[in-house]
């Protein structure tokens, strides 16, 4: 099987990876089914990348239906070590404006229908998930941002509200979300956090903000056009963004507390461990669980 020390997840507007050499799409299958696509593995920065189209090329997911524990559980497989996600995001303030690019450092839950752990059916365990970000990949976004994305503006820090969907907020819940100090809100990245941190994988992501959400008076003024317009430009600067963090972590090992997240969050006596939950859990428990 192929192998890539990082994962790329693209989210709308952001279906493909430019720059991408020695392509190789890699269909795989896991004990959570199968990933929203295939994966495209190829070299980026002079590292080999592993591409997913969170939706599924074309766009035909709904982020209810994304199969989050399958997509993570693949990124596992091959050998990912560190997730870049891309989510277009609406903006909760006024100063995370069309086209800024927010590097959240939390995520609030709003979601309900989503399985969000690999863990139940016979293992119990508790990851800690106070901060969701990886220190370190955050770090190396950021100065991949500053130094590459131009006029782009950036902002380090803020709060991913993660909201079920698939139709938007109404104007209560927005303005109710603005109260508790949200900053971006979309629907997809939270689980993805939570499923990388079980996984042991540093994780990051890049709000790409496309609209004000409805709580701002000028957002029945966007169009399907401008919106359409801005996730092809964020895409263009996700994909600069991308392209510059990974030559910053060519050989760069982790340091950070995600590669052994699992290390005392295992509960479940060893022995009391069903058998098939060793082997359904195998790629992330393998190493803990004899």
């Amino acid at each position: 099987m192929p192998e890539a020390k990082i994962g790329v997840i693209g989210g709308s507007g952001l279906y493909q990876m430019a720059g991408l050499i020695d392509v190789e799409e890699v269909s795989l299958s896991t004990p959570f089914g199968d990933p929203s696509d295939s994966f495209f593995i190829g070299t980026l920065s002079g590292v080999r990348v592993a591409f997913l189209p969170r939706h599924a090329r074309g766009h035909k997911l709904i982020p209810t239906e994304i199969p989050f524990r399958a997509n993570i559980y693949a990124m596992k497989l091959l050998g990912v070590e560190r997730i870049i996600s891309a989510s277009a995001v609406g903006s909760l303030r006024e100063e995370l404006k069309p086209m800024d690019i927010v590097l959240p450092d939390q995520f609030f839950d709003r979601t309900r229908q989503r399985p969000s752990t690999f863990f139940g059916g016979g293992i119990a365990a508790h990851v800690g998930f106070g901060d969701p970000v990886c220190p370190d990949l955050i770090n190396t976004l950021e100065q991949a941002a500053r130094a590459d994305l131009g006029a782009v503006k950036v902002h380090r820090g803020g709060t991913y509200l993660c909201m079920e969907g698939p139709a938007f907020s109404t104007k209560a819940e927005s303005e109710v979300y603005r109260s508790w100090g949200m900053s971006v809100i979309g629907m997809t990245n939270l689980q993805e956090a939570k499923l990388a941190r079980e996984a042991e994988i540093c994780y990051v992501t890049m709000a790409l903000v496309t609209d004000y959400d409805c709580w701002h008076p000028d957002h029945d003024s966007v169009t399907v056009g401008m919106i359409v317009e801005y996730l092809n430009r964020n895409a263009e600067n996700a994909q600069k963004l991308i392209a510059g963090a990974v030559a910053r972590l060519t050989g760069i090992e982790r340091s950070c507390k995600c590669r052994s997240a699992l290390r005392h969050a295992i509960i479940t006596s060893p022995d009391k461990i069903a058998p098939e939950a060793k082997v359904r859990l195998e790629a992330i428990i393998g190493k803990y669980i004899a």
